[in-house]
């Protein structure tokens, strides 16, 4: 093997033990927060109905921050500094789906006195410290894609009602699930056309870009320190009638989506300021 082989296995193998390091310290500090937020955070949320919202807000930032920090600071990893979204109901931001870091980082977007409300997955209400407590107590919509009619019909009446109520922001990813080429994959409308049809509607678009070779939890210990995430606020769209047809909507908001994200990577060759480190700081 020649010296150049050498250092290469030598990087990769001290990347991986960094990135395996990096998770191994995130996964503790979400095992650690659970009791904190089960016995401390929603209690003090529910026994102050008044600023409820803005202490389950400061606490998802915290958490955010806290699961993030060793990943850039262990890993490697670099996000971006995420453009601005106001909090406050009638707000509705969707956003292409490559990672699990999608969602810090749209919690990131926030003021740290309100939280999204993500469409989830129902297999994440169980089994995963701090996180599938989260999803029950922040009151998340979740989705079974594997369940038949009658958990259909639930998953949709819970999306309804939590775009009725939007007293926080609600975020979807209209592809349903990450995608697997980094490309803006197609919709599966059915839970943005129910959210449209609701109530009028600010909505805010976000691309993101470079996650997606470190899709799941699984790929990314390895290739963490070269994640080098891009994050971009692609327009703002007012929905004021919903009783039209969201179908026209929809697809200009995906298009909105395929544009930004082709000019971000032609934009890959020009050094930006904004693409520059940022450390996940606390509130």
């Amino acid at each position: 093997m020649g010296s150049g082989e050498a250092l290469s296995t030598k990087g990769t193998a001290l990347n991986l033990l960094r990135g395996s390091v990096a998770l191994l310290l995130t996964f503790l500090l979400l095992v650690l927060g659970d009791p904190v937020q089960r016995f401390l955070v929603v209690p003090l949320a529910r026994l102050l109905p008044g600023r409820r919202i803005a202490i389950l807000g400061w606490w998802q930032h915290v958490m955010r921050a806290i699961a993030l920090s060793p990943i850039v600071t262990l890993g490697g990893a670099r996000f971006p500094r995420p453009p601005r979204i106001p909090g406050g109901g009638g707000v509705l931001i969707v956003m292409n789906h490559q990672s699990v870091f999608d969602i810090p980082l749209v919690v990131q977007a926030l003021p740290t006195d309100t939280f999204p409300r993500f469409v989830t997955r129902r297999r994440y209400f169980r089994w995963i410290p701090l996180v599938s407590h989260l999803v029950r107590s922040y009151e998340y919509p979740s989705v079974d894609p594997t369940g038949g009619s009658e958990e259909m019909k639930a998953s949709l009446r819970q999306i309804r009602d939590a775009a009725r109520k939007a007293d926080v922001p609600l975020c979807i990813f209209p592809e349903g699930t990450r995608t697997k080429d980094g490309e803006v994959g197609p919709f599966r409308p059915t839970g943005l056309k129910l959210i449209l049809r609701q109530r009028p509607w600010q909505v805010y678009v976000l691309v993101g870009d470079g996650y997606w070779r470190a899709a799941k939890i699984k790929d990314f210990a390895g290739a963490m320190s070269r994640i080098r995430g891009k994050m971009e606020l692609a327009g703002v769209f007012d929905w004021d009638d919903p009783g039209a047809d969201p179908e026209p909507f929809i697809e200009e908001l995906r298009q909105t989506m395929v544009r930004r994200l082709g000019e971000m990577r032609e934009a890959e060759e020009v050094p930006s300021p904004a693409s520059s480190v940022t450390l996940p700081a606390a509130p």
